[in-house]
């Protein structure tokens, strides 16, 4: 790889203690800080005391399993990348994890310079995604606000909690200020247009930006559907 990390940290969750060390010992060698949970319980522990940078997640853990992981941290509001590994590759976990905001899935038995790449792409986007933004600004639609500088959602008044995805396509759609973008667009756009991610992935997205900020999630006025095309965004 080109570029070398620096100093970022991150929380590998994995029962299989060989592999485990294995990844700890080439991630040190890369430049990173590698902590290391065992079970799904001590993984959530240690994200919110040492809040990680990216975290690589095993699904099939002992006690809590990884999808249960991912949730509470997405649920949290934690945006951190997360990267799946996983023996799991059927297009349903894959599926259910990118529903769920997982940035990567690398099925098992995998290539450690692919995965030390995908580890600093993440990150390296991550940091960039992270960054205030000189443009910071209100956006204000129906009786939606959104405050770009704190990434706070409110909808009449009261806060809304979106997964970090659901927000970033909020803003990819909005960005085009009416015109439509395709599923592929979004892809690109949000999640890095990696190809193991489903078009569909998108629409599970959308549905939630319509739930939480619709009035009718049924017949929405804001994120709205182009048919055979994309989405494309209105202020109503």
């Amino acid at each position: 790889m080109d570029e070398r990390p620096g100093t970022d940290t991150i929380l590998l969750v994995e029962d299989n203690e060989d592999l485990a060390e294995g990844l700890r010992y080439n991630l040190e060698l890369e430049g990173y800080q590698v902590l290391h949970a065992a079970d799904g319980r001590a993984g959530l522990r240690m994200a919110d005391e040492a809040d990680p940078d990216l975290v690589i997640l095993d699904l099939m853990l002992p006690d809590v399993d990884g999808f249960q992981v991912l949730r509470t941290l997405r649920d949290r509001g934690e945006d951190m990348p997360v990267l799946i590994l996983t023996a799991r590759g059927a297009d349903e976990d894959r599926v259910r994890g990118f529903r769920m905001d997982a940035d990567q899935y690398v099925t098992k038995p995998f290539h450690l310079l692919e995965l030390l790449e995908r580890v600093q792409s993440l990150l390296r986007r991550h940091a960039g995604r992270t960054k205030s933004p000189d443009g910071a600004r209100t956006i204000r639609f129906g009786d939606v606000t959104v405050d770009t500088a704190s990434h706070a959602v409110r909808k009449g008044g009261a806060e809304v909690s979106l997964t970090p995805r659901a927000y970033q396509l909020m803003l990819a759609l909005i960005a085009r200020e009416g015109a439509v973008a395709t599923r592929h667009d979004l892809l690109r756009e949000v999640w890095g247009h990696r190809g193991e991610v489903l078009t569909r992935t998108v629409d599970s997205h959308i549905a939630e930006l319509r739930r939480k900020l619709e009035d009718d999630a049924t017949a929405p006025v804001h994120f709205l559907t182009v048919w055979k095309v994309g989405y494309r965004f209105a202020e109503g």
